[in-house]
Formats: structure tokens, sequence, C-alpha cells
């Protein structure tokens, strides 16, 4: 049986292009114990993935010249030697862009995913997936969200802000959220129900529109961005307000010169806690938040946006795209088109 896998070619110097990336196709080697073969179905389309390109210390390793090209899988168990998994099984795990994926224990975010028949897929990878667990845990464990709390997301119309803002509101929050579109702000405040949006590329002052959306500060700020978000809304924060940190992406197609951040000092002087947060770190409240997010989507209190591509041969671009600001919500690939549910499945056999 044969693997098709998408391995770095040459490092981006911005924003990636498909001269960085090369398909190959190698043999799927025999399960040794403890191992699981899937099939995969869906890709998550991550944009902490463009810091791991760079050859520059991250928390997760730099990915070497002919590396396969990393992000999370779902997959449906075709082999097992390991006696958490049977063969149709859903598995989910940190691996890469390949067609197939061998899966031994204690590789990254590696777990059995409990698949419901009435929603699709890819809501596995983006609100029910780890987009959604990590807006989730973020804002109540790491940003301590409370009824009431004065609330912004920055990359609010992307994978993890688009669920975060409509977690904060359905959880008593009002909620805003800076994009850098005027159709995204139009999607999160008409579609989503945030109560307002900043388009921080079309307006003269970021900090003086974040003083007309929080007159009295800022009680939590769900930080994804980094750079002048960061350093505008650091002076706007009410005493002891809270800063759970995602991501920074704007520093991610330019690690070498990050953005100068010029306030730091305000985190003592507004007494801030600001913490950086991985997810899967938060293990006590993983099935609680994969249950209230599936339920809220499946009630249609949680709207689930998503932009999918199909095929191996089209994720490239769809990273691309991503780390060009061109999407909404989560970008996901899905390897098979005809597969969009645990009945498709069903049904074939």
């Amino acid at each position: 049986m044969k693997n098709r896998r998408i391995i770095l070619e040459s490092r981006p110097t911005s924003v990636p292009t498909h001269d960085n990336f090369r398909i190959e196709e190698v043999e799927i080697p025999e399960l040794e114990e403890g191992q699981v073969l899937l099939e995969n179905r869906v890709f998550a389309i991550d944009p902490a993935v463009r810091g791991m390109l760079d050859d520059v210390k991250s928390y997760l390793p730099p990915v070497p010249i002919g590396g396969l090209i990393p992000t999370m899988v779902l997959g449906r168990v075709m082999q097992s030697r390991n006696p958490d998994f049977k063969e149709g099984d859903y598995g989910r795990a940190f691996i890469g862009w390949e067609t197939h994926s061998v899966i031994a224990p204690g590789s990254v975010g590696f777990e059995n995913v409990r698949i419901a028949e009435d929603l699709p897929l890819t809501a596995y990878m983006g609100a029910c997936g780890w987009s959604g667990i990590t807006a989730y845990v973020g804002l109540k464990k790491y940003g301590e969200m409370r009824e009431g709390d004065e609330v912004l997301i920055s990359a609010a119309a992307g994978a993890v802000g688009s669920v975060a803002g409509q977690v904060a509101k359905l959880s008593g929050c009002r909620v805003v959220g800076t994009v850098g579109s005027a159709d995204k702000a139009r999607a999160i405040t008409e579609e989503l129900g945030f109560d307002g949006a900043i388009d921080y590329r079309h307006c003269e002052d970021l900090g003086a529109e974040m003083d007309k959306h929080f007159p009295e500060g800022i009680d939590l700020y769900f930080e994804n961005v980094g750079g002048a978000t960061l350093d505008a809304v650091l002076p706007r924060m009410k005493a002891f307000g809270r800063i759970p940190v995602c991501g920074m992406i704007a520093n991610y197609n330019n690690q070498t010169e990050p953005y100068p951040i010029r306030n730091m000092w305000q985190v003592l002087v507004n007494r801030i806690t600001m913490r950086g947060f991985l997810a899967y770190e938060a293990a006590d409240m993983l099935h609680e938040a994969e249950d209230a997010l599936a339920d809220w989507v499946r009630h249609g209190k949680l709207i689930a946006t998503e932009n999918v591509a199909t095929g191996l041969d089209a994720t490239p671009d769809a990273f691309i795209r991503l780390m060009s600001g061109q999407t909404q919500g989560k970008t996901l690939v899905r390897l098979d088109e005809s597969v969009s549910t645990l009945a498709d499945w069903q049904a074939r056999e």
C-alpha cells in the first residue's frame, strides 16, 4: 500500500509559496505493537505550522528539509495493534499532510474520537475539534471568563477566534472582535453575533477604535495575533485583566524580526495575568469542551465557520491562502468529498 505525502522542499522567506512543498509517494510500513494505521479523512490547516517551517526554536521542533509538513489529522482506523483502537474507529493525532498515517503511542494529540452520525467529520477538526477546544479552555480555564466580562477577541474571523467569540457570547459576555476586512467585520457581527468589530486594516487609530468599543476597559483579551494589536490592548486592560495567549500570528511570517512591544510595562501597572497555553495540556476539561461544543453546534447555537478544500494536492494552496489572510473560519482539507459524515462510511459498508 502506498502513502502520498507532502514534504518541505525549501524554507519560506515570508508567506509560503508552492515551491516550498513537494509531493512524494512512499511505502506504508508494517505496524509495530501499539501502533495504529489511519486512512486520513480531514486535515486541520493551522497558522502555527508556519512557525515550524523556519529553522528557529519553538514549542515544537522545526521541520527539516525533506520532512513531512505537520498537521492535525482525523482518520479512520484501517489496522490496529493498539487495544484502545479497533478497525472502523476514528482517531485524531498531530501527524502531517499525508493520505495514511502510522500513529505510535505518545504521539501529540493521539486520541480516539467519538463521532456522532449527525455532525460532519469536518466539525471534529474545527468547532468541535482542537480549534473549538482551544477557544473553550482558553476562555474558561486560562482566561477565567466570567459572566458580564468585556471581551476582545483578535483574529475574530479565524478558526479559533470565531468560536471563542461565540462561546463568550453564550457565556453572557459582551464581545468585540478584531478583523482584517469589512466583509469579515460583517460576518462576525451579522452571522456570529459579536457585539462589535474593529477592522484594524482600515481604521486610522487602532487604540482609538478600541476606546470606542471599551470606554471602561477590557476584562479579557483572547490573544491570537500579537504585534501592534497586543501593544494597543495592554494600556486598555482593566485592573486584574486576563490575557490567555493562544497565538501570535502577526509574527509567523517574519519570526526573525518580530514587532517590538512597547507597552509591556502595563502588565505591571494593571496587574494583568498574561499566560500562554496549549489546549491539549488541559486534559481535565477536554471532554467537557467537546460535549459543550457539539451540543451547541447540534442545536444551532454555535456556527461552525469553515472553508474546505478537497484532495491532498489542494493542501499547499489552502495553507498559502490561510497565511495570506484570505480565509474565514477554520481552514480544512477533506481528502475525499464523497465521505462527509460517519453515515457516509456506514453506507459504503
